[in-house]
């Protein structure tokens, strides 16, 4: 019908890959080491390399003329399989390079949902992955025949004279919708599981690929969530409890890893996997600190953050893998920038005391020390208050009670009504968005 699945066979063949580093692509890692590492995740044989140097990118082939034809001869002096790019191409450059070359020729992005595609485990991925590639694939569709039209008549069937693509387009267009609604349904349920466990205090893990946040979750947690020393390991929320020193049991949530140049496509299908992370009340950002693109990296996955609308969330640098670091002046060098990130070792379980330190005193942070003034009879939100907040103390007047507590931020918004009086205790200064005479949406 159309040509969706090109990257399907790219497991253990040779390539050779490509990149094009322009101006507004400076990073600290030497050209194509990441292409590479996602080739390997892939299952690829590397055979070569080609870089080339470009103002901007040459229209019709992306490269020059020139080194298209030196790529020619070194993937047939490689017996390469597939030319791999670490750019993004439209559709004709990737059509002329193929018709340059006679190999087939994949982007970055096609890659990068190729791993996807062998890595989704659950229902919820696997139909994120394949939305991504459908709306990759529609303005890369190929006809599969070798005529322009077919006959057919009858109620829902095509027109005479009307071209195989637009029939393969519009069943293409149908699927992304279905693929859409369902994805849909998926999100709203997982909105409500998500806002179901509020008794807890939430922490997400969020980061660049392969930064170690799964082995953190499993040394924190206890779990055996899989690890792997590959790009793109874990694309599945984990959830499991974390009993915290000092403060009792959070939350914690393992999510996908964030990528430089991460597909838009990718980033729209898995909204409802990052749904742990938009409802965190805490994120642990983290970086591999033995990476030579660790600076990179840490830019790469705020900029991902705002994509998804969760940039402004408090969050909190943690600088895994400091066992593997070559030197203590690349350490010293990051905490000079970031100085109030806190480095560890996941793999060695160094520097986790002081994270569940800073961890508890970051989510203490969301607590304010409130008194709520109401009827006695005002039993809805006594419960409330009694099931989401901590009582210090009662005091009675007459027909009126004074409740002294300690809240969490997101439950005070829920507290108003007539003749509900919230101020801050007399030991507790207001820092946040909330008022000393704080009446916000809701009722009681």
């Amino acid at each position: 019908m159309y040509e969706l699945d090109r990257a399907d066979s790219v497991a253990s063949e040779a390539a050779v890959l490509v990149g094009v580093l322009l101006p507004d692509r400076q990073s600290h890692e030497p050209p194509l080491l990441e292409l590479e590492g996602l080739a390997t995740t892939a299952g690829v044989r590397v055979v070569g390399h080609l870089i080339q140097r470009r103002e901007t990118p040459a229209g019709p082939t992306y490269l020059g003329r020139g080194k298209v034809e030196e790529l020619k001869v070194l993937a047939e002096s490689n017996d390469a399989d597939v030319i791999i790019f670490d750019n993004d191409l439209s559709p004709a450059q990737t059509r002329n390079l193929e018709k340059a070359t006679g190999l087939k020729v994949l982007d970055r992005t096609e890659l990068i949902l190729d791993i996807f595609a062998s890595r989704a485990q659950t229902h919820q991925a696997r139909l994120a992955v394949e939305l991504a590639q459908h709306e990759y694939a529609m303005p890369r569709l190929k006809r599969m025949w070798t005529h322009l039209s077919r006959q057919k008549k009858g109620v829902g069937l095509r027109g005479p004279g009307e071209k195989q693509l637009e029939e393969d387009r519009r069943l293409v267009e149908k699927r992304i919708r279905d693929l859409r609604r369902e994805l849909h349904v998926i999100e709203r349920r997982k909105q409500r599981e998500v806002a179901a466990r509020s008794e807890l205090m939430t922490v997400s893990l969020v980061g660049y690929t392969n930064a170690g946040k799964s082995t953190l979750l499993n040394v924190l947690t206890g779990a055996d969530a899989h690890t792997q020393d590959a790009l793109f390991a874990t694309l599945d929320t984990r959830t499991r409890r974390w009993q915290l020193p000092g403060w009792g049991p959070v939350l914690l949530s393992d999510t996908v890893g964030f990528i430089r140049d991460l597909p838009h496509h990718l980033i729209e299908s898995f909204k409802a996997t990052l749904e742990e992370a938009r409802q965190a009340d805490l994120l642990l950002h983290v970086a591999d600190g033995a990476n030579p693109a660790v600076y990179d990296q840490i830019s790469a996955a705020y900029k991902v953050l705002e994509e998804i609308g969760i940039r402004q969330k408090d969050t909190l640098l943690v600088i895994n893998k400091v066992d593997a670091m070559p030197d203590r002046a690349r350490l010293e060098g990051l905490l000079n920038r970031y100085d109030h990130a806190v480095p560890i070792s996941a793999a060695r379980g160094s520097g986790l005391t002081r994270l569940a330190s800073v961890v508890s005193d970051a989510l203490s942070r969301t607590f304010l020390d409130v008194d709520v003034e109401t009827g006695v009879e005002n039993g809805r939100l006594l419960a409330y208050l009694a099931a989401h907040a901590e009582i210090l103390s009662k005091k009675y007047r007459d027909t009126r009670v004074t409740i002294h507590c300690r809240i969490p931020n997101k439950y005070l918004g829920r507290i108003s009504g007539d003749g509900v009086v919230v101020s801050p205790h007399r030991n507790h200064r207001f820092d946040g968005p909330h008022s000393a005479e704080a009446v916000v949406s809701g009722e009681w």
